[in-house]
């Protein structure tokens, strides 16, 4: 499998480029199976070689497939050695993935001014954004994991627990059932903090009439996945009831739109037309989604300036929300996996504004 995504990268960028270096340790990852290299050069022709610290070495030697790994002993030496593989290989024309700019310099500067260094993400995240069957049997898993977690909030929210005393519920949960970790940290936001997106979770006790938004992700063997659920805290209000249902319809509608060959702008607009019809849409104040995978937020992007077209295998999230500040926030939030016909929806169920 590794083999053949360093064969597709090389397809990818041999007519322009000799060679690419490979600097995001996330996207090592995906073309070696390690974690923790300091970076890695991908020839036209030829091995390709991972360079890693010493601390990182034996675990390389042992788990990192389809290159050559040579020692280093920081950032610097890895950029050097690698600049003096590049000048005795004789090659001239060199693409990157991402690296700082005080990185790029150093780099720059220790190659031969004949040699041409361009920036070129888009070659590893044509690979990236279309998961294979290894990758998508992982991303079940990590859903169905998130989904127990989920289950678990649900059943311990309660009038006086404190947000972290849920948070924690879940993690352990996700834990105890296979989770390697948490994809993001734990966002438990209740009362005034659900009208922020992006609220965490502290040490305030839950109260009556809070509506709480639970964001949550498991992570299995590096695959990591997303969900969120809005509930409140006793009997939900008319207008609680009605933000709720608004926002369940855009989630559905989006779901419905997304597939393979749309444009990714059309599953935000049909979800925001819905929430503006009803009033709201001032009030949705992020973008639809994203793509999940090796990290939380990746390609294909969903939001209104989106130029991505959806893909058979992509995985995205379909998250639209309501913020009001001074009343409460709502967001439903699912996993979803495009396909040529009908997507499917990799997280589900629990779709409660009272449990």
């Amino acid at each position: 499998m590794l083999i053949d995504r360093i064969g597709k990268l090389k397809a990818g960028f041999a007519e322009e480029f000799d060679g690419h270096v490979i600097a995001n340790e996330i996207n090592m990852l995906y073309l070696t199976g390690f974690l923790g290299a300091a970076v890695m050069f991908v020839p036209n022709e030829g091995e390709s070689i991972l360079y890693v610290y010493g601390v990182n070495y034996e675990g390389a030697r042992t788990k990192a497939k389809n290159c050559r790994v040579e020692r280093v002993k920081r950032d610097e030496e890895a950029f050097k050695k690698l600049a003096d593989q590049i000048k005795a290989m004789k090659l001239k024309t060199l693409c990157f993935d991402s690296m700082s700019f005080q990185v790029y310099q150093k780099f720059k500067n220790a190659l031969e001014r004949s040699v041409s260094l361009e920036g070129k993400s888009e070659y590893i995240w044509s690979l990236r954004r279309i998961k294979d069957d290894e990758e998508l049997k992982r991303m079940r898993k990590a859903a169905e994991l998130t989904a127990a977690g989920m289950q678990r909030a649900c059943d311990v929210v309660k009038l006086g627990i404190k947000e972290i005393e849920v948070a924690a519920e879940i993690e352990y949960e996700m834990r105890k059932y296979g989770s390697y970790g948490v994809a993001f940290d734990t966002i438990v936001a209740s009362g005034p903090h659900s009208a922020y997106p992006h609220g965490g979770c502290c040490e305030r006790r839950l109260a009556k009439g809070d509506l709480v938004v639970i964001d949550i992700g498991a992570t299995y063997m590096n695959y990591r996945s997303d969900m969120t659920r809005t509930v409140v805290i006793g009997k939900a209000s008319r207008k609680q009831k009605k933000i709720y249902d608004v926002v369940k319809e855009a989630q559905e509608a989006a779901f419905q739109r997304i597939r393979d060959g749309v444009k990714a702008a059309r599953p935000d607009a049909d979800a925001r037309s819905l929430i503006e019809e009803a009033g709201y849409g001032d009030y949705f104040v992020h973008g639809l989604g994203h793509g999940v995978g090796l990290e939380v937020h990746e390609q294909p992007v969903l939001n209104t300036s989106s130029k991505d077209i959806l893909k058979s295998g992509n995985v995205v999230t379909d998250e639209p929300g309501v913020y009001i500040v001074g009343f409460g926030g709502f967001r439903i939030e699912d996993t979803v996996l495009v396909r040529k016909g009908k997507a499917e929806r990799l997280t589900k169920g629990l779709y409660v504004l009272e449990t």
